[in-house]
């Protein structure tokens, strides 16, 4: 089919959102860079969570960062059904043509389809790039999994399963928006921010940025809004690079033209000041030019107050952080925004107010944890924003935000506490703890309250135990309140994550276990879980000091030893983790021993014996670390090849190596090393979820 040029706007804020039928803007990133894939006759499936819901939706497409026109030969749109799987993907279509090319420097918007998706509801866009794809415009951390087929793996944009899609990456490719209409919005909230905003330091795939957390309380209310992701990594309002246009010089493309925009919320100036050289005077005059413009365009301003960096490499000096004051004054202050919401005294550290405080930093003193970024929600009055209506005003909170209990030990108090946050008291409160199966929990008094005034809170201690034969790692423990505000039940609800640790146990046969530390090596078993508590100087060369829990005579001729490394703490950043086979692993040096480890920080190690002295003299792999990462050595005689994952489908091949004096059936099992040299008789701790060998 012939191809159409498209280069279409969405409507401005002033029609859009306003009257019934009218598009809303329920997801959204901004695209600031460009590259060049290298690649041929491939399709991308994106998978986003949307704000707002509706009966209908239509996506915005852009090649705003590139020199050359692009063609989609192919796109789809339908809920997701879990990774790259799709339930039922509706054909995409632009001005009616199933293909469209989109001119440098333009944008695409598709027809309307029907589909209804709820709010905070998964949805997955596809798109087919017939010919050489020459280059990508794209949002480069989408701290999502975005999947591909393989070089010249042709249209797969109607596939429902996600099999064809065998290659991964992070970013947002050409997609910058989608919009729904037929729902129950009252508007589209515009979160204008950086790289905090965008994300960084949250977990990733979980959708737990900030804006996503503010779409969920919104999406409590009896008028929804939707919410939209308009942060950059490292954008200021001051200045901006040719990859990372300024707050101002975005805000007509990124704010002022978003479908249904009725508010924007900034959060911005934490880069200028610090890194950026900006002063607090410049920066408070490019708050007001944003607020001006937007004010002309009939939009609310929220100003978010700058958050405390001291700590986060050399930045912090004694006058940015008067300056940071200053901004902060204007911020909340200055009778220049409609409202202003106080990140900074969200998750300030009140011992030391230039800090975070420690339950909020993800550990850099700039960016929050997922804890943090839901404190930054919670500092949003919703009564501001002007999108939205009829909200619950009392809010339930657990404590700690990371509780750890132990596996088979005694239970853990977690404290629910619910405050009003309206003008009106809220009557017959009452809450209730949502647990895994299996786990049990002993209230320490009354979970009602019959009434809260404006401001107050109540609280009520639990006592947890998990479940005999939990499973090690995070568990939701979720917590729900009720109660009545002005004569209707409302519901709000929070959620942290438990972790499970192990404690030492043994192993049950048929595995064993064997270790070759100075420090004493310890293992559990939970199922098909394990853990190792290993010290170590080095798996590597000179050294072969490490635990391991195998199989004997596992690992066949050819075939295969597949594991999947949770996590490891303690020791130092070259502790390793992994795979390992060998002959004999007790005895090493009876040939055929080779390793495949993710280390604490430095990324990949596949090592073998050359040799047969055993030995691991020969190294490769690399790369970043990440966490789980499934690890797979293929054998074929005395050839081993190792893959690595993150998803356990999309695998990435780091190496093949000859090892001569591999033979016959050995051994196959899960090795830690504390890599202890520098850290002398510290230990690591390994934990494993998956094990298993295949001929």
């Amino acid at each position: 089919m012939a191809a159409v040029l498209v280069s279409l706007l969405p409507a401005t804020p002033a029609e859009a959102g306003a009257k019934p039928g009218e598009w809303t803007g329920t997801w959204a990133t901004a695209q600031h860079a460009s590259y060049d894939p290298g690649t041929s006759e491939v399709t991308v499936r994106i998978p986003v969570r949307v704000s707002a819901g509706g009966s209908s939706v239509r996506v915005r497409l852009t090649n705003g960062f590139t020199t050359e026109p692009v063609t989609i030969g192919h796109a789809t749109v339908g809920r997701g059904d879990g990774g790259s799987a799709v339930t039922k993907p509706h054909e995409l279509r632009f001005g009616g043509k199933d293909e469209v090319t989109i001119a440098a420097g333009e944008q695409a918007v598709s027809d309307a389809v029907r589909v209804p998706v709820p709010a905070r509801g998964d949805l997955v866009v596809s798109l087919y790039f017939p010919g050489r794809l020459t280059h990508i415009s794209q949002h480069w951390m989408g701290l999502q999994t975005v999947y591909w087929t393989p070089d010249g793996g042709g249209d797969h944009a109607s596939d429902a399963d996600g099999d064809a899609f065998t290659r991964t990456d992070s970013t947002f490719p050409f997609l910058t928006g989608v919009d729904v209409q037929g729902g129950d919005t009252a508007g589209a909230v515009v979160a204008l921010g950086d790289s905090i905003t965008d994300g960084a330091s949250s977990t990733a795939n979980s959708n737990r940025r900030w804006p996503d957390y503010l779409a969920g309380r919104l999406s409590a209310c009896s008028s929804t809004a939707g919410v939209l992701n308009e942060g950059i990594s490292g954008n200021r309002i001051t200045a901006g690079t040719d990859g990372n246009p300024s707050a101002l010089d975005r805000l007509e493309r990124d704010v002022l033209s978003q479908p249904g925009a009725r508010t924007v919320v900034l959060f911005e100036g934490v880069n200028d000041l610090s890194w950026g050289g900006a002063t607090g005077d410049q920066v408070i005059d490019g708050m007001k030019e944003i607020v001006r413009r937007a004010h002309a365009r009939g939009l609310r301003v929220i100003g978010a107050t700058v958050v405390p960096y001291r700590g986060w490499g050399d930045w912090w000096t004694e006058a940015k952080e008067a300056d940071r004051q200053k901004v902060n004054t204007f911020v909340r202050d200055g009778g220049v925004f409609d409202d202003h919401a106080d990140f900074d005294k969200a998750v300030r550290d009140p011992d030391d107010p230039t800090r975070y405080a420690a339950a909020f930093d993800s550990g850099d003193h700039l960016h929050p944890n997922d804890t943090g970024m839901k404190a930054f929600a919670d500092a949003v009055d919703l009564t501001t924003l002007g999108a939205g209506r009829d909200c619950p005003t009392a809010r339930v909170r657990l404590t700690p935000y990371q509780p750890t209990l132990q596996a088979a030990g005694d239970g853990t108090q977690i404290t629910s506490t619910v405050t009003n946050t309206g003008p009106r008291a809220v009557t017959q409160v009452s809450t209730r703890l949502d647990l895994p199966d299996g786990w049990s929990v002993e209230p320490a008094g009354s979970a009602r309250t019959q009434s809260l005034a404006p401001g107050d809170s109540a609280t009520e201690t639990w006592t947890v135990t998990p479940a005999a034969d939990a499973a090690w790692g995070a568990h939701q423990i979720g917590v729900r309140t009720s109660f009545l505000q002005d004569g209707r039940t409302r519901h709000d609800s929070d959620s942290v994550d438990a972790t499970v640790t192990p404690v030492p146990s043994g192993v049950s046969s048929p595995y064993l276990t064997t270790a070759t530390t100075t420090e004493e090596a310890q293992y559990a078993q939970n199922g098909g879980q394990f853990a190792i508590w290993s010290g170590g100087q080095d798996l590597s060369g000179w050294k072969d000091e490490k635990a391991a829990v195998y199989l004997a005579d596992a690992a066949g001729p050819s075939g295969t030893v597949t594991a999947r490394v949770v996590g490891q703490t303690g020791s130092g950043p070259s502790a390793k983790a992994g795979i390992a086979v060998a002959n004999d692993l007790t005895a090493p040096e009876t040939g055929g021993y080779a390793v495949l480890t993710m280390s604490a920080q430095f990324g990949l190690e596949f090592l073998t014996d050359s040799d047969g002295d055993g030995k691991l003299d020969t190294w490769a792999g690399g790369g970043s670390s990440y966490h789980p990462a499934w690890l797979k050595l293929d054998r074929d005689g005395t050839a081993y090849t190792a893959y690595a994952s993150s998803d356990g489908t999309a695998w990435q091949r780091v190496a093949t190596a000859t090892v001569p004096s591999a033979s016959g059936t050995g051994d196959a099992g899960l090795v830690a090393s504390a890599v202890n040299l520098n850290y002398p008789g510290q230990i690591t701790t390994a934990l494993f979820d998956s094990f298993s060998t295949h001929e």
